[in-house]
């Protein structure tokens, strides 16, 4: 995820400087992104406590993206109004209230509230975060505000999982950890310098804006394929797939499932860096074709019980993520005027998290029914249609531009 804006002040007071506050901003940006992918390790011990159905799962899962969405559509400019300084603290201190109930849930209800404050405390802080990120440090802001998402929630996973897998009580002491590391960051940042300049109109600012500008649909319709099959693909690994490498493999160790997922993040965040100067257009076309074979890849993997081949295609689904949507972002973004930025990014989010969100939830729905490996099948399939209609859309609309 990226933030755009245009920085107002340069560092001015406070006791950090603005080096050690970007540095502080970057860890505690991938904090919150590591605080949402940490419990996708631990849906199976909350399975097998709980008596969670996949369908719960994905519920519990969609609690945490919708509150994202609602914070991002909100409070996501607050920070332009009261500061980014108390905005970060008051993130920091939900996303640490989110980590206690997590660490004290009895029920899958507690796990839905938990997992409802972290999503809330994690769309509060990242476009704040961002913003900070972009006033102290104007020349790395855009590669930094890329990558952090997508490697907090390979480090997430991938910690967590190995957690779950080797340490005593996984259930509290993922959380104490990410618990520990907010309030430190909350200690440090306390003393950040205030890069905003307070004005009126903060109410005002709560109030949703999301529209595509007329010079921007026909783009922006061209992208929604594959943009709704990338962040779908997303969903259904945060969400189920640790379950599926499980069944379809017969590996129960955590880590495993822990290692498949963080896999899609991790190789997302590899190629958003390695691509950042290449025509969005190249990029994003590079990405269906990616996108596409490595979910074909995944399934190869799933129908024949390889992890190694589970692995290889995610590898190669993440890097089509990571161009995806660096490349429709970047096709997209600059069509629109400076005052149309932020409906327009608010459009891109809702489109997104909604993909990321129902599609999960609607093969947590059939898994009981059909299977989950084949549930798998159906949704990997959906994912490569969307992403092969999406290649024609944008091949036409490139034609014909």
């Amino acid at each position: 995820m990226s933030i755009n804006a245009t920085p107002s002040w340069s560092c001015q007071g406070g006791s950090l400087s603005c080096n050690v506050t970007t540095i502080v901003a970057v860890i505690a940006a991938m904090t919150f992104s590591a605080s949402g992918a940490a419990p996708t390790p631990l849906y199976q011990e909350y399975q097998s406590h709980f008596g969670l159905t996949p369908f719960m799962v994905t519920v519990i899962f969609a609690a945490y993206v919708l509150c994202l969405l609602l914070a991002l559509l909100t409070v996501g400019s607050l920070s332009d109004y009261i500061g980014r300084r108390p905005a970060i603290l008051a993130a920091l201190a939900m996303n640490i209230v989110a980590m206690l109930i997590f660490m004290t849930a009895g029920s899958a209800v507690a796990l839905i509230v938990a997992r409802a404050v972290q999503g809330f405390a994690t769309g509060f802080a990242i476009t704040t975060l961002g913003a900070t990120i972009l006033d102290t440090d104007r020349e790395r802001a855009p590669v930094l505000n890329s990558v952090t998402a997508f490697a907090g929630l390979a480090a997430g996973t991938l910690g967590a999982g190995v957690l779950v897998t080797y340490a005593p009580a996984p259930e509290q002491l993922v959380f104490l950890v990410l618990l520990v590391a907010s309030a430190m960051e909350a200690a440090i940042l306390w003393y950040m310098p205030e890069t905003a300049e307070l004005r009126r109109g903060a109410l005002a600012s709560l109030r949703p804006r999301v529209r595509v500008p007329p010079a921007a649909r026909s783009t922006f319709a061209s992208i929604t394929p594959v943009n709704i099959a990338a962040w779908a693909l997303g969903g259904f690994y945060f969400s189920l797939m640790p379950a599926v490498v499980r069944v379809a493999t017969g590996a129960t160790l955590p880590v495993v499932g822990g290692i498949v997922v963080a896999a899609l993040t991790f190789a997302g965040a590899v190629v958003v860096v390695a691509l950042r100067r290449i025509a969005p257009e190249r990029t994003l076309r590079s990405g269906i074709v990616a996108l596409a074979f490595g979910v074909a890849i995944t399934l190869a993997g799933v129908q024949y019980q390889f992890v190694w081949i589970m692995l290889c295609g995610t590898v190669v689904s993440g890097l089509g993520f990571g161009s995806v949507f660096s490349g429709a972002l970047r096709s997209v973004m600059p069509l629109a005027q400076p005052d149309e930025r932020a409906a327009l990014l608010s459009a891109f989010y809702v489109e997104g998290y909604l993909a990321f969100t129902l599609p999960a939830m609607l093969a947590g729905f059939l898994a009981p029914v059909v299977g989950l490996t084949t549930a798998a099948d159906f949704y990997g399939a959906a994912v490569i249609l969307l992403a092969l209609a999406s290649l024609s859309t944008t091949t036409f609309w490139k034609m014909n531009r």
